[in-house]
């Protein structure tokens, strides 16, 4: 059965040459409003950049957890998610155990000189001493998502016939993290428990969401509406690109911030263990989000939110504990 999302070459866009950027911003606009997923090739990151921010990872997870918890945090902070703070279902009110999944999570890091907002937005990112090749390696790899995002977003707006930087203009000093996720084979995981998932259903929060992954029997499903949960499509050197919570409310509804998991270990694949490198890129901490109204979006009426505070609800609901 041929998936409900497409891929799109963004090669033509950056051609530069006008009709073939209006067909590109067509095809993502068409993708955001029919499921809020689509995959891009020709996106112009070079395949080593994710390998080596994987590699790094990999041997970060392989560490002895009484050394991994020297860099403990909790969803929100820089640096090591252990299992189970955090259950992504939450997010849609449906009480899921944890999710079955480390992290590394890093971050936006300069600062806004406001204690209160640093504290929380810009925390400083902590890489582990015993593994001096990650940061480098996750500072080239964040420096390309966040180019890619604001591409993306640049993108967006030709889709809906705006000036260049709509919504660009509110990214000068945007918040952004990146989860490198672990999802470790049974052995280590364990049994899931009944409706455990290795990330629980739900939305993504942000701007755009851009994931690089690899393919696997527990891997990332997508939610459509005309045949339930389906499987994700994989292409080697692809990225999977969906729509946040906030950029859906932002087109006034035009564009779905749609439903995703990713599966459970599998018991057909028990030595499987996969990492995941997503980005989640928002706005600036104090932009002022005003829903887009017809004929660009659909008819609504959201009150105009902020961007921080927005986002901050959301985090809190998938925190455990």
């Amino acid at each position: 059965m041929p998936s409900s999302v497409p891929v799109i070459d963004l090669a033509p866009w950056y051609s530069g040459e006008a009709e073939a950027r209006a067909a590109v911003a067509a095809q993502v606009d068409a993708a955001l409003r029919s499921v809020g997923f689509f995959l891009i090739t020709g996106h112009e990151v070079p395949g080593k950049l994710p390998a080596q921010v994987r590699a790094q990872a990999r041997t970060f997870f392989a560490l002895p957890a009484q050394v991994k918890q020297r860099y403990a945090v909790t969803v929100g902070g820089r640096g090591w998610l252990p299992p189970g703070v955090e259950a992504n279902g939450y997010a849609e009110g449906t009480e899921t155990p944890p999710d079955l999944k480390e992290s590394f999570a890093v971050g936006a890091d300069t600062p806004t000189g406001d204690p209160e907002v640093d504290g929380y937005w810009f925390q400083p990112n902590v890489y582990p001493a015993e593994i001096p090749a990650l940061q480098p390696a996750v500072v080239a790899y964040l420096a390309r998502m966040r180019a890619l995002a604001d591409e993306l977003l640049v993108i967006c707006a030709a889709a809906l016939g705006l000036e260049p930087h709509f919504f660009t203009r509110h990214t000068g000093h945007a918040t952004h993290t990146m989860n490198v996720n672990w999802y470790p084979p049974m052995a280590v995981a364990g049994e899931p428990e009944p409706g455990q998932f290795r990330i629980g259903p739900h939305t993504d929060f942000g701007t755009v969401t851009i994931l690089d992954r690899e393919p696997g029997r527990g891997g990332l499903q997508v939610w459509t509406e005309q045949d339930g949960w389906e499987d994700a499509p994989y292409v080697p050197g692809a990225l999977t690109i969906n729509t946040g919570d906030l950029l859906a409310r932002w087109s006034g509804g035009r564009w779905k911030s749609n439903r995703h998991r990713v599966l459970p270990p599998q018991a057909e694949a028990p030595d499987e263990d996969l990492v995941s490198l997503v980005y989640f890129y928002e706005a600036d901490h104090d932009a002022v989000i005003e829903s887009l109204q017809p004929p660009i979006g659909l008819p609504n009426d959201h009150a105009p939110v902020i961007s921080a505070q927005f986002l901050k609800e959301r985090l809190d609901a998938i925190t455990v504990g």
